[in-house]
């Protein structure tokens, strides 16, 4: 028997113990299927690539879901690398797995402008699929789980842009459905690959930790049962450690010790009802001290993705402090699986769709509101949505509404309804009269005041208010109601943005072809569209013109490769020499190698110092070495500096010229320092990422004051890409220097 037949024989036991009542046969079906339609695929690994959808299979097994869910997982790679169609399935497998499989595929066979572009898409059409049908989702998560448990077999450039996508993208998803244990093991997996050095120092701390209070655990775990069964009270309880990333994320942005998180440690306690959680925390107050302030009942308040529980922290007798946490054991079962513990199709309610429960109406919203969105704004105000901190807050009548922290009486305007966020002229907090910009706190009691002769937002609201979905609304009156307007100051702030880049509005006019061309790179039609889309705030004016600079750039450039082409061509056919520009009939032809050029010495082996990592554009200067060619140094580099230079090494320093390198790169690096906060590795990592740039390797530092060091190992073309890159990552918040390594 195969490795692919064995392992579906292995996964075929562990359907029949979790559902005996399973249709193996049709599961075995779609098995052969995909394993035919894949044949010889190879994944990185070197294993089959069925291989991995029987792994998606397994994790979607082990989450208890349907198992359509289970064929589709099996199948969910066919449309996308086989010759497989969408028709085939349906035919062979029934409608709704082909709708799952091909929700679940990429849009591979579209062409985009910018990585960006496709990564929106991709992601807008699985939102779009997941709003039919959530089962799409719940696929996608375990198929990048199991791809981020097996990124060890794929690049540097692939393991950090695979990782960074993770964290951003899919992480917060499993975070809003609810999915902790799944969102737990993607954030450490990411982590691992974005820091392996925090990771390690992390790791290494917690292992030390363990050892060192591994009684501990055991002996408060016991205290706790004993005091229950007093009580007569029928539990589970058991101790773990907070998963490393959330350590990580505290240690780094509060400048902890690991010794100073309070909640390293956590205590779950799992009982019969609600009644009995409250009981419970009676007797964990009454047995160990509570700590002020650390109290939070998600029971009677729940988080919007359905999370209820109770936690409080105390502090022992040893004067270690540790979290409880009290819940039901339905309640856990939502804690850790979130969604796909409630899964409807199981229960014979195939015919209602999952998608149009109150649960996912933030799904369609996103989708309503992001209609018009640049790619990179669609990203991030995703990963906001999903993934920030969150302020509860009431109506007047009781209801609860769960805002981003920091929201002001605009977000929650807005949340109840576009019309009295247009109409709003006041607002009152706990009956009293406030600013717009005042930050809501949890249990406030909010009222708006709204008037028919309001003359709509202002733009200035979109500055104040926290919410994306405060700021598309604003944004969306703006766009339907002062277009006029929007046009004329839209114009005003385009052509400020152009005099700053150096360019005019005659320059990108020049010709219709090269607007149509520009106009495409930003994704409109016609220049006033564009204005429109700037005055109302959906594409910033700096991203407008930075994208068309880069547009004439490139073709700048790809005339001047033709006219160079051309020039050889000419010259090929009538027999002449070509010799560098500038040098004239009587230069000799040179030899480069690398994209240097060594004066005198023609054919040999050149060399990139480490010491200074060079890169076209640096005045630079070679040393002849033993053995290992020439070494190429920037001339403001330390080891090259004339006054360090030894008299006897003298004739070895040589003169070097950069030549033309093509389409090469070259490898450098870059040292950032910074204010030391959370997320800051992520921010660095998403400010190059949107530059497209080549990251080999990133590290970061935390340091005693407060600070931190970030090292870069990156690739560019030449000094102006890399200047480009030093310029984006000065306007990372915290980063006060951008420096070359060894300059």
């Amino acid at each position: 028997m195969d490795l692919a037949h064995e392992r579906y024989e292995e996964l075929e036991r562990h359907i029949r113990q979790a559902n005996p009542a399973a249709d193996t046969v049709r599961i075995r079906a779609a098995f052969e299927y995909a394993n035919e339609h894949h044949g010889p695929q190879l994944r990185k690994s070197g294993e089959p690539y069925i291989t991995h959808p029987l792994a998606v299979a397994e994790i979607i097994n082990e989450l208890d879901l349907d198992q359509d869910s289970i064929i589709a997982a099996l199948l969910h790679d066919c449309i996308e690398d086989t010759d497989s169609t969408h028709d085939d399935i349906a035919r062979l497998f029934g409608s709704q797995v082909a709708d799952l499989v091909e929700g679940v595929t990429k849009l591979t066979r579209m062409q985009y402008t910018s990585r960006e572009d496709e990564q929106m898409e991709n992601l807008r059409k699985m939102f779009m699929a997941m709003a039919k049908d959530v089962r799409v989702i719940l696929i996608k998560l375990c198929d990048r789980l199991h791809n981020m448990r097996t990124l060890q077999y794929q690049s540097g450039a692939k393991q950090k842009e695979k990782a960074l996508e993770t964290m951003e993208v899919y992480a917060p998803i499993a975070h809003r459905l609810g999915m902790q244990k799944l969102k737990w093991e993607l954030e450490d997996l990411a982590l691992c690959y974005l820091d392996p050095v925090g990771f390690q120092d992390v790791e290494k701390a917690l292992d030390e930790l363990t050892t060192e209070n591994s009684e501990f655990l055991e002996r408060m775990q016991k205290q706790i049962e004993e005091r229950l069964n007093e009580e007569g009270v029928r539990c589970t309880v058991y101790g773990r450690l907070k998963h490393l990333y959330s350590i990580y994320r505290k240690m780094y942005a509060q400048n902890k010790t690991i010794r100073e998180i309070f909640d390293i440690y956590a205590f779950r306690v799992m009982v019969e009802d609600i009644p009995t959680c409250y009981n419970v925390l009676g007797c964990i107050h009454d047995m160990f001290k509570p700590v002020l302030g650390r109290f939070k009942d998600y029971i009677g308040t729940p988080k919007p993705n359905g999370y209820q529980s109770l936690h409080t922290t105390v502090i022992g007798r040893e004067g270690i402090p540790f979290e409880v946490q009290i819940r039901t054991w339905q309640m856990h079962q939502t804690a850790e699986y979130g969604v796909a513990a409630h899964w409807k199709y199981k229960q014979g309610m195939a015919n209602e769709k999952l998608g149009t429960e109150r649960e996912f109406e933030w799904v369609r919203k996103l989708l309503e509101s992001q209609q018009d969105t640049d790619p990179d704004e669609f990203v991030r105000t995703l990963r906001v949505d999903m993934f920030s901190d969150e302020v509860f807050v009431f109506t007047p009548n009781g209801d609860v509404k769960s805002l981003p922290a920091g929201a002001t009486p605009i977000d929650f305007a807005y949340s109840i309804h576009s019309a009295i966020g247009n109409s709003m002229t006041g607002a009152r907090v706990n009956g009293r009269i406030v600013t717009f910009e005042t930050p809501l706190k949890n249990g406030d009691i909010v009222e708006i005041i709204t008037s028919k002769s309001a003359r709509g937002p202002s733009r200035d609201w979109m500055k104040i208010c926290k919410s994306n979905e405060a700021r598309n609304k604003i944004r969306q009156w703006f766009k339907k109601e002062r277009r006029e307007e929007n046009i004329a100051t839209g114009r005003a702030m385009f052509e400020t943005e152009l005099k700053h880049a150096g360019l005019s509005i005659a320059a990108i006019t020049a010709t219709p072809d090269l607007l149509d061309t520009l106009l495409r790179r930003v994704r409109f039609g016609a220049l006033d569209e564009l204005y429109a889309a700037i005055g109302y705030g959906g594409m910033s004016a700096q991203k407008a013109v930075g994208r068309m600079k880069e547009e004439m750039t490139r073709l700048g450039r790809l005339e001047r490769q033709r006219a160079e082409a051309e020039a050889l061509r000419t010259a090929s056919a009538s027999g002449e020499a070509i010799y560098p520009a500038g040098k004239g009939t009587q230069a000799k032809p040179r030899h480069s190698e690398n994209g240097i050029i060594v004066e005198d010495l023609d054919n040999c082996m050149v060399k990139f110092s480490k010491c200074c990592t060079p890169v076209p554009g640096d005045p630079v200067v070679g040393f002849i070495t033993k053995g290992y060619g020439v070494s190429i140094h920037r001339q403001d580099c330390p080891n090259a500096d004339p006054a360090r230079r030894k008299p006897e090494e003298a004739g070895r320093w040589v003169k070097v010229a950069w030549a033309d390198a093509g389409d090469a790169t070259f490898r450098t690096s870059l040292e950032i320092s910074a204010k030391d906060r959370d997320g800051l590795t992520l921010d660095v990592a998403m400010a190059l990422s949107a530059q497209k740039a080549k990251l080999s390797n990133i590290s970061a530092r935390s340091q005693p004051d407060g600070y931190a060091m970030i090292n870069l190992e990156l690739s560019v073309k030449d000094k102006g890409e890399l200047t480009s890159l030093v310029n984006k990552l000065s306007t990372v918040p915290g980063v006060f220097l951008v420096r070359r390594a060894g300059g």
